[in-house]
């Protein structure tokens, strides 16, 4: 009876071990549903393999796998019931498993214990339990027990990383209940059946030598826990790539002058709104913070998100509404979903949220049809503050002060002129507003485009010739940059301008308006657009040098898509009547490590594909040749032949063909692919920033693979398989 309940005493442990690691991973999700979760999973296994204590190892594993799967799938039931998801159980389970990891590292905090972000950790933590429980529990190596859950809890505080805050409290707990663990089996090998004469100093002799290992194990790595106290946790979410906007959404506002040509489109049907300040009611698509002279782009990073979004800091002396309106999607297409400013809660779609813009993408796209209802905190700042608050400067705002090289010296010149005796931020924003609006005219057929070239031609144009005309485009685009010119963050925001009493939502709605930060404001609205049918021409007021019109903008490139994948198993061996042996041990604890290694080694190659994808893809053709000079040095470290820190780029290419240095690693090196274009990218990048382009980057980086996979090919199978799962290139990021 003893060693029942010394036996129920470890496995309640392990138990309560495993439901700490989910307080830990909760701290980054929003609501208890997940620690309720996992504290389930860690019960059912470890209860299991405790109450089937008398049963041979080959038949508690397939048994345990058998009840995790379906323990899985009621979480997952649970979960979908919980976050409103009314899909078949099937398709749940189907998506949340091909999903879970990406989606897990890519949600947004708090993340929502939806089904495809619990299903990882379940699963985990009944793994962990399982593995715990035969070899602490059946076999009685308690000590070895603690190796899975430990694992689990160390894995709970990696993917928190530094997104929340410390956990001192919850790890002395952990500490302790691994000592009550250890405590309880030590007093049963105290008592053994030989009589304390014949057990009691080998006991004792262990325990001495177990000390001497931890106080080994202490000076060892001590000094270097000690130095990484202070450092910031690694995040996990860099390495995986959170949802894209495509070519269509990166840049809508090169949409709004083909909306202007089919007026009568109708593109969405609003519910009547729960309350608004106006009889019309603007729906932000997508705010543009980024220009380089050429487009203006939305530059967001998209989190996936669940029915609750985290709400956006309320600004002082600013009127708070809170808006409820469903909208239903008709002829609009894309990913990008149109709501008020700023969104707070979603039902009726699967959304991914940037909260530095407050727009939302669904990574699926768009499809007609489509019902979400969104509840939005709409923030009104109090107008009569404007005259005497400032604009911000400085590191912070610098991406709103940002604009392409090579600013056309008239639009130079006409933001000198604007900001000549306007000191104030508030008059210099105004003084643009109403030049615009006095000088030039709307016209549905405006050519689209808002590069520098455009934008001269819209402000400086003949009028005999189609200049001095637009569409709310290039009324948007300009104020923004003439803005950012006279020193004002500014950004251009694309929207539909919706009747607040509900009804259809017309392409002719289209919009785009400039906005302009503001201290204790926030971002300001201002309207550009014309109120007289008959303005001024441009001449009364500023005379520039002659413009060429602009060529005709290029058709934008269709979208693209994405997926991702995952998966799992293993068995053990028999017990003795005697007590456990190594066999025993080995042999019930191999099963569930292996899985667990499996997870480990998959979840590596998911992240060093996704670091391979960012280097070479994401960013400036400078970014992605630098990615692709990354990629060739990690080559060159897993072979074993690192490159001298001091060689400059053709030196090290030359290095990385010498076969007298990769022989031993590489037989036949003298057949590995050239390099020449990878070195004059990265010598570009060096010695000219900026003048790299989109082909000399895919070059570039289509040398540096070719280079990589042909170094693999050479290696043995085992270390092919282990170049596949090495850690290293993760912390070497770029």
């Amino acid at each position: 009876m003893g060693r029942w309940v010394r036996a129920a005493v470890v496995a309640a442990v392990l138990a309560g071990m495993i439901g700490l690691a989910g307080v830990v991973l909760g701290r980054i999700f929003a609501g208890a549903l997940l620690v309720e979760l996992m504290a389930g999973a860690g019960v059912g296994a470890v209860g299991l393999s405790l109450a089937c204590r008398r049963l041979p190892n080959w038949v508690v594993a397939p048994l345990s796998a058998v009840l995790m799967a379906a323990y899985t799938v009621v979480a997952l039931k649970i979960a979908a019931a919980r976050a409103g998801n009314v899909e078949p159980l099937a398709e749940v389970v189907e998506d949340s498993v091909r999903n879970g990891i990406p989606r897990l590292l890519t949600a947004m905090i708090p993340v929502e214990a939806t089904p495809d972000t619990v299903v990882v950790p379940v699963v985990a933590a009944w793994l962990a339990g399982l593995a715990a429980a035969e070899v602490g529990v059946r076999a009685g190596r308690v000590l070895l027990g603690l190796v899975p859950v430990t694992g689990l809890y160390a894995g709970a505080l990696y993917v928190v990383g530094p997104n929340a805050d410390t956990s001192g409290t919850p790890t002395l707990v952990f500490a302790g209940l691994a000592v009550v663990a250890l405590a309880a089996s030590a007093r049963s090998a105290d008592r053994g059946d030989g009589g304390p004469g014949k057990t009691r100093v080998p006991v004792r002799a262990r325990a001495a030598a177990g000390l001497a290992a931890v106080l080994a194990l202490i000076v060892a790595v001590g000094p270097w826990i000690g130095g990484r106290v202070g450092t910031t946790p690694v995040d996990p979410r860099q390495y995986v790539q959170p949802p894209q906007v495509d070519s269509l959404d990166e840049s809508p506002l090169n949409r709004i002058s083909g909306w202007a040509l089919t007026p009568k489109e109708p593109l969405l049907k609003v519910s009547r709104a729960s309350a608004s300040p106006g009889k019309r009611l603007r729906l932000r698509l997508a705010v543009l913070p980024d220009y380089d002279g050429v487009t203006w782009r939305v530059g967001a990073t998209y989190r996936n998100a669940g029915r609750v979004l985290p709400a956006q800091p309320r600004l002082p002396d600013t009127q708070l509404t809170e808006v409820h309106q469903s909208v239903i999607v008709n002829g609009l297409t894309g990913r990008l979903l149109p709501v008020v400013p700023t969104p707070t809660a979603v039902q009726g779609a699967r959304v991914a949220f940037d909260a530095a813009t407050g727009t939302m993408i669904r990574p699926e796209g768009l499809t007609p049809g489509l019902k979400y209802v969104v509840t939005s905190q709409l923030q009104t700042p109090d107008l009569n503050l404007l005259p005497t608050a400032e604009s911000p400067s400085g590191e912070a705002v610098a991406r709103y002060l940002a604009v392409g090289p090579d600013v056309p010296d008239a639009i130079q010149r006409l933001a000198e002129q604007l900001a000549d005796g306007n000191g104030a931020a508030y008059d210099r924003a105004v003084t643009i507003e109403e030049f615009l609006a006095e000088h030039y005219r709307r016209v549905a057929d405006a050519p689209s485009g808002h590069a520098y070239p455009n934008l001269s031609f819209f402000l400086f144009g003949p009028r005999g010739q189609g200049g001095q005309v637009g569409t709310s485009e290039q009324f948007a685009a300009s104020f923004a940059v003439l803005a950012r010119l006279t020193g004002l963050p500014s950004r251009v925001v694309v929207g539909f301008d919706a009747p607040a009493a509900g009804g259809t939502v017309t392409a002719g709605s289209a919009l785009a308006w400039p906005e302009v930060l503001f201290d204790g404001l926030g971002w300001v609205a201002f309207d550009p657009m014309p109120k007289s049918r008959n303005p001024r021409p441009v001449e009364e007021d500023f005379t520039p040098r002659p413009t060429k019109p602009p060529s005709p903008p290029s058709e934008a490139p269709t979208p693209t898509e994405t997926p991702s994948s995952s998966g799992p198993p293993a068995a053990l061996a028999a017990p003795d009547d005697r007590g456990p042996s190594a066999v025993v041990v080995a042999g019930g604890a191999s099963g569930s490590v292996l899985l667990v290694l499996v997870a480990a080694a998959g979840a590596i190659v998911l992240m060093r594909r996704s670091l391979r994808r960012r280097r070479l893809t994401a960013g400036s053709p400078d970014d992605r040749i630098t990615g692709a000079w990354a990629e060739f040095r990690d080559a060159l470290r897993l072979a074993g032949q690192p490159v001298p820190a001091h060689l400059a780029a053709t030196e090290a290419a030359a290095y990385a063909h010498e076969p007298h240095l990769l022989r031993k690693a590489v037989p036949d090196a003298g057949d590995l692919p050239p390099l020449d274009e990878l070195v004059a990218g990265i010598n570009t990048v060096g010695f000219s920033p900026g003048s790299a382009g989109d082909a000399q980057a895919s070059r570039a980086g289509e040398q540096a693979i070719a280079y990589a996979e042909a170094l693999r090919s050479r290696r043995s199978w085992w270390r092919r398989l282990w170049w596949s799962v090495h850690p290293g290139p993760l912390r070497r990021r770029r």
